[in-house]
């Protein structure tokens, strides 16, 4: 993983504007630069950002951050999704209800129903992100759930 210094006026729009988009920073620079690459090329970049995602995931658990662990776990699922619409598809998925309809379509091709419950799982840590709910026990549920999502992926 790389570092990248900003100015904080320019780290603060980036931020205020992948808040507004519901993804996360790492989400928004992909969506924004991926655009010279083909298909398969942002796929595989996507794929990248969203194991970099379950690693930073584990680091906030082990820190006992809930809420950012909770929102790397959703990222991760996001990005590991957007990867296969990607590489499969050549679609870029843009909105919430796009992803769950192509983690229906998967599911339903796959006839795998983990799936789906791996993106439940990672929905559900997306909504304790904002609402802090969720113990740690739950939140390390929902992480290895979204683990063998990314398996199955």
């Amino acid at each position: 993983m790389a570092v990248i210094s900003l100015p904080e006026g320019l780290a603060r729009r980036l931020l205020e504007e992948a808040k507004r988009r519901g993804v996360s920073l790492e989400e928004l620079v992909l969506d924004e630069l991926s655009n010279a690459l083909d298909p398969a090329e942002r796929g595989r970049a996507y794929w990248e950002a969203a194991e970099a995602m379950v690693e930073r995931a584990e680091e906030e658990l082990s820190k006992g951050d809930l809420r950012q662990a909770s929102e790397k776990i959703w990222g991760a699922a996001a990005l590991a999704v957007k990867a296969v619409a990607w590489a499969t598809k050549g679609v870029r998925l843009a909105s919430h209800g796009e992803l769950w309809r192509f983690v229906d379509e998967l599911a339903g091709e796959t006839g795998d129903e983990d799936i789906r419950e791996g993106w439940r799982a990672a929905t559900a840590m997306h909504v304790n992100y904002y609402e802090g709910w969720a113990p740690e026990g739950e939140v390390r549920a929902c992480l290895r759930r979204v683990r063998g999502l990314l398996e199955r992926l």
